[in-house]
């Protein structure tokens, strides 16, 4: 499969290329990037050949492109790809307000070509098996869950620290949507919505700037908390709250409360523990796997046999109506019904 990248606005562009140039059923035949420099210097890195403009790219007609431009400009780039009939993987979220979410829908579904939302969380191993065990009825009735989505302040999550590769609009209210909320409750909302089969009817939400108070115009943290159709309760602590020199992003990890016990999962340490009297003492399970990895192939294989993906663009649309919702709620000091 050929595939072009668009943007390296998004500080997960390079974890994709770097992903896709290890498959060897994938040629990468370049990126595009409206900041030229930049585009020059993730081409140097990755040995990567840079197009002048999308539309050059698209006219070497890839089978699928990965968006990972600003969060506002999905839209555009969107309908550029679709109108030349390339798959298209977008990075979350989707959008930042629900007319360009479900334009993004609309358009792909008009054209006929596949449309994946970037949420690599549920190719996380351990996530994985925490949905085998909620679907095999291992944990009977789930009654809650919290759960934590924490990272540094993207914008310092810079390369050699070049000018040009300092990612600030994460905190530019209209090019990201907002703070810590658009940037981090996507991938839970989405877990979770999975987790459950069932989708989410109330947000309520808190929002704060504790950290890097006076440094930024957005939400830096929150705490939001979702009700669920099943009867399912669930909170979500979201927060730029990791020092710049962590050694990941972040991290994203929950604790679900069951009939038949507890289970814990971290998807970045990579471990998931189960308690429960039919399990006896706990035992820790680790794995060595890569979930932007497994995200990526499962977008190729579904390409490929024409299948829907994992992941569907109505899921990252169903993502974004809970971030808009948890910003409402935050701003009224309400909760917010959907659906």
């Amino acid at each position: 499969m050929r595939i072009g990248i668009f943007s390296f606005a998004h500080l997960h562009a390079e974890a994709y290329l770097g992903a896709l140039q290890a498959m060897p059923d994938v040629e990468v035949i370049g990126l595009a990037d409206e900041n030229v420099e930049r585009g020059k210097y993730f081409a140097g890195q990755f040995g990567a050949r840079q197009f002048a403009d999308y539309d050059a790219l698209l006219r070497e007609r890839p089978d699928a492109v990965v968006i990972t431009a600003e969060n506002a400009r999905h839209l555009p780039l969107v309908r550029m790809a679709a109108d030349a009939g390339a798959a298209i993987l977008c990075e979350k979220p989707l959008a930042t307000t629900l007319d360009d979410a479900r334009a993004i829908v609309d358009v792909c579904r008009t054209a006929g070509v596949p449309l994946m939302t970037a949420f690599p969380m549920r190719f996380s191993t351990p996530a994985v098996e925490i949905k085998k065990l909620i679907d095999g009825g291992g944990l009977g009735r789930i009654y809650g869950c919290n759960a934590t989505n924490q990272g540094s302040l993207p914008e310092f999550h810079q390369s050699e620290n070049l000018p040009f590769l300092k990612r600030d609009w994460f905190t530019d209210p209209l090019l990201a949507g907002g703070g810590a909320v658009a940037d981090h409750v996507v991938h839970l909302a989405d877990l979770l919505r999975w987790y459950f089969a069932s989708d989410i009817r109330e947000v309520y939400a808190v929002t704060n700037q504790i950290m890097h108070k006076g440094e930024v115009a957005v939400e830096t943290g929150g705490l939001i908390m979702l009700n669920f159709a099943n009867g399912t309760f669930a909170s979500i602590d979201c927060s730029w709250s990791k020092p710049a020199y962590y050694p990941t992003w972040g991290g994203l990890a929950l604790e679900l409360v069951a009939e038949k016990g507890l289970a814990t999962m971290d998807a970045f340490r990579q471990v998931m523990t189960v308690y429960s009297e039919r399990a006896g003492r706990p035992q820790y399970a680790y794995w060595g796997s890569n979930a932007d990895a497994g995200m990526l192939r499962d977008f190729i294989t579904a390409v490929n046999e024409e299948r829907a993906p994992a992941v569907s663009g109505e899921d990252g649309l169903r993502a974004v109506e809970v971030v808009l919702a948890a910003y409402e709620s935050a701003r009224t000091g309400q909760p917010v019904s959907l659906g």
